[in-house]
């Protein structure tokens, strides 16, 4: 914040506003060191923010080719500001495309991201408070459902969502842990009959893979 304050030839006090302004609307952030970082927000203003982001370029192929091989949208989710993100995607080659736009919040309570988040890093997104939305009739709107779904994504290392969200749409989704830490989750979204005919266990362990490998390469050990 000094430095911010120097270069701009501003008091210590008024930049601390301003950055605490711009905060609030997500067009900066702190990372973990007390650093201040361009924010999730300006995505809505098309300034390309994202294409700076290590996990957004090490993820970026591995989005890709999960999206020609499996035919569907693939997401990579992550936390900004103690808020769930969809920080990039890959279309597929099928006729829909699924929901949600780069940039979006996402739900913890509702998303299979969500709940690997939950169960892998829940200091970076608290369990929602207050009453939990119903987005659908398929949502857990119970704390004791959703800590079972928490307790199951993190014994079995992926997370699914099944109409939970958005109806008609199912996702799978794996953590990107990288050094120990929880840095994403790769998510892949269809139509819930076109999930189910593809086999929930497939796409299970192709999205786990993926996730092993852009975790790989956000710590440099791949290619």
């Amino acid at each position: 914040m000094t430095a911010i304050g120097r270069a701009l030839g501003l008091p210590k006090s008024s930049a601390h506003r301003l950055l605490a302004a711009l905060g609030r609307r997500g067009l900066v952030e702190r990372d973990a060191g007390g650093r201040y970082r361009p924010g999730i927000g300006l995505v809505a203003l098309g300034l390309g923010v994202l294409e700076r982001e290590p996990v957004v370029a090490a993820a970026r192929p591995v989005l890709e080719e999960e999206a020609e091989r499996l035919g569907e949208t693939v997401f990579l989710v992550a936390a900004r500001a103690g808020r769930l993100r969809v920080l990039d995607k890959a279309e597929g080659t099928g006729f829909l495309r699924a929901a949600p736009r780069v940039g979006a919040e996402v739900p913890v309570h509702a998303t299979a991201a969500g709940k690997l988040f939950l169960a892998f890093a829940e200091e970076a997104i608290p369990a929602p408070a207050g009453r939990l939305e119903a987005f659908t009739p398929e949502t857990r709107t119970s704390r004791r459902a959703v800590a079972a779904e928490v307790a199951r994504a993190r014994r079995d290392g992926f997370a699914v969502n099944r109409d939970e969200w958005i109806p008609g749409l199912s996702v799978v989704a794996a953590p990107v842990i990288a050094k120990g830490r929880m840095a994403a989750a790769l998510a892949v979204a269809a139509p819930s009959p076109r999930l189910h005919a593809l086999g929930w266990e497939r796409v299970a362990r192709r999205i786990v893979a993926a996730g092993r490998r852009a975790a790989e390469r956000l710590e440099g050990t791949r290619s």
